[in-house]
C-alpha cells in the first residue's frame, strides 16, 4: 500500500502558523499549481500523485524494455549498479563542456524511449499531463540552444544512499538559464512488493558536510539523524515528486522491481517548467 508519512515535530504554542513549519506531504489525483510552488517553497516534503500512468501502460512500457540494453551510473563512484536508459547531467559534472558522446547518448535513448509505449513515448505522456496542470508551459531546458535529454528510465533496487541534487550548485554557469527551483518527478512503472521507500530530509548542503562524504557519492546516514523527513512508498503508477536540494536517500526494495520514469523539474524565470535529467 502507498503511504506517506512525515515524524512527528515538537511545534512552539504561539509564532508562525503550524502548518507552515512542518515538512508536509500531499497526496491527490490531479497536480495543481499551487503544490508545485509549495513544494519549490519548501513547506511540503512529498507529493504522490496517484496514477500518474496506469497499469496497462506501466506493463507496457516494461515489456518494451525487456530488449532494451541498459546503461548505468559511473560504477566507480557507485557501488550497486544503477541501471538506466539515457544520459544524466551526472555523468557530465566534470567536464568544461558536453562531449560528443552525451549529445550521441542523448538521440540515442530518445529513439529507444519513444516507442516504449505502444508505439508512443512515456515522457510525452507525462508532459501532457504536466503541462495541464501548470499555466506556464512545458519545454526541456537547454544547453547552447539544444535541447537537453529528459526522461531516465532507471532501475534502483538495492537502495541508494544519502545525497543531494542540486544542478545550479554542482554544475554552474554551463546551462542556458537558472532554474528558479528544482524538483524531482518519478513515475514507478514497476515497484517491488515491499521496500524502496524514498525517505526525503529536512535538511541541505552546508560546506561543511563534505569532510563526511566517502569515497563514493554518498554521505553517511548518520549525518541526517535526527532530521525530520517525508517518506513515501509509491504504487504502481503513482508519480512521485520532492525537492532533490533536500538530501534524500532510497531505502533496499524487496522482491520484485523498481522502475521509474525519472527527470528534473525547474521553473524558470519566465515561469515554464523546465526539464532534464
Amino acid at each position: 500500500m502507498a503511504t506517506i508519512q512525515t515524524p512527528p515535530q515538537t511545534l512552539p504554542e504561539s509564532g508562525p502558523d503550524q502548518a507552515a513549519l512542518l515538512f508536509d506531504t500531499v497526496t491527490t489525483d490531479r497536480l495543481e499549481p499551487d503544490h508545485l510552488l509549495r513544494l519549490g517553497a519548501g513547506v511540503l516534503g512529498a507529493i504522490r500523485i496517484r496514477g500518474f500512468f496506469d497499469a496497462d501502460q506501466c506493463a507496457q512500457i516494461m515489456a518494451g524494455l525487456e530488449n532494451c540494453t541498459m546503461g548505468s551510473y559511473d560504477e566507480s563512484l557507485m557501488k550497486k549498479r544503477i541501471p538506466k536508459l539515457g544520459p544524466a547531467v551526472f555523468d557530465y559534472y566534470q567536464h568544461e563542456d558536453f562531449p560528443a558522446v552525451y549529445w550521441a547518448d542523448v538521440e540515442r535513448s530518445t529513439a529507444v524511449r519513444a516507442g516504449l509505449l505502444d508505439g508512443a513515448d512515456p515522457l510525452d505522456l507525462a508532459k501532457a499531463k504536466l503541462a495541464d496542470s501548470w499555466p506556464g508551459g512545458v519545454r526541456d531546458l537547454t544547453l547552447g540552444g539544444r535541447a537537453m535529454f529528459s526522461g531516465m528510465i532507471r532501475e534502483v533496487n538495492g537502495g541508494g544512499g544519502v545525497h543531494f541534487d542540486e544542478l545550479v550548485r554542482e554544475f554552474p554557469g554551463v546551462v542556458d538559464e537558472t532554474p528558479v527551483c528544482q524538483l524531482a518527478f518519478n513515475c514507478h512503472i514497476s515497484v517491488p512488493s515491499s521496500g524502496g521507500e524514498l525517505n526525503v530530509f529536512r535538511r541541505r548542503w552546508e560546506p561543511r558536510d563534505e569532510i563526511r562524504r566517502g569515497g563514493d557519492y554518498f554521505y553517511p546516514d548518520d549525518m541526517v539523524a535526527g532530521e525530520p523527513y517525508a517518506s513515501v512508498c509509491a504504487s504502481l503508477g503513482d508519480a512521485v515528486l520532492f525537492d532533490p536540494r533536500n538530501y534524500h536517500r532510497i531505502l533496499p526494495a524487496g522482491p520484485g522491481r523498481r522502475v521509474a520514469l525519472a527527470f528534473f523539474i525547474g521553473i524558470s524565470g519566465s515561469g515554464e517548467l523546465v526539464l532534464w535529467s
